[in-house]
């Protein structure tokens, strides 16, 4: 009898993931861990330090490492600007104190692996913009920021191995889903993050997340996007 009750839950569940827009955990979802640095990356957005406190105390709670929590804020300066992440380093910094005085140990994780002393590194940004793209991206409108776009964010910044590609990209859409005016940059990393390695489900659990531990009318937004990006790449 537990057994069948357990189907039937199941299946209730199943039901009301494929009905709701917003279904969380759906199978291939999100690990808890991933979870949690999509309102750390919209908080941090946003400016929201209040909230950015909470966030981050559920990362660290969630198995991010030190690092891993300040290296959000660091890839973030590229979308948001220096003053974001520098709030959001003050306050990961804030947090730690206050989980220190509560006898709180936290992990502090692996460093950047240094990157050999020859590396072209316009080179490789260059090779991880194409592939995560999908092709080769110029911007004819100025050389100075397509040389910055693929040697420092694609080059420098992702071959900071304390992210992942795909967790980057976790956080850059939960950033651009957070500011107002970025969609056309929120379309282009709806396709970076599946090129990333992230699936559709996937990112339909970026946006729940965003419903249920930030703004549901920022998700509703950030759901429109993600149907126009869903029904041009059918």
């Amino acid at each position: 009898m537990k057994y069948l009750l357990s189907i039937l839950t199941f299946c209730s569940v199943l039901f009301l993931g494929i009905s709701s827009s917003f279904a969380n955990y759906q199978a291939g979802s999100l690990t808890a861990k991933q979870q949690a640095i999509i309102p750390i990356a919209s908080y941090t957005a946003t400016g929201d330090l209040n909230n950015l406190k909470t966030a981050v105390n559920e990362g660290l709670d969630n198995g991010l490492t030190i690092n891993e929590t300040k290296e959000i804020m660091v890839h973030l300066y590229a979308y948001c600007g220096f003053p974001r992440a520098l709030n959001g380093l003050a306050t990961v910094d804030e947090v730690l104190s206050e989980r220190q005085s509560k006898n709180i140990h936290d992990t502090m994780g692996n460093d950047a692996t240094p990157l050999p002393a020859n590396t072209d590194i316009l080179a490789l940004g260059t090779r991880v913009q194409t592939q995560l793209a999908g092709a080769p991206v110029n911007i004819a409108s100025s050389s100075g920021i397509d040389y910055m776009l693929k040697a420092h964010l694609f080059g420098d910044l992702f071959a900071r191995d304390i992210l992942t590609y795909l967790e980057r990209e976790i956080a850059t859409i939960s950033a651009l889903a957070s500011m107002n005016g970025t969609e056309s940059q929120l379309l282009s990393h709806l396709n970076i993050g599946i090129n990333a390695g992230l699936s559709k489900t996937q990112l339909q659990d970026i946006i729940n997340t965003l419903d249920a531990k930030v703004n549901t009318q920022l998700a509703q937004h950030a759901q429109e996007n993600l149907n126009n990006y869903l029904a041009s790449s059918k």
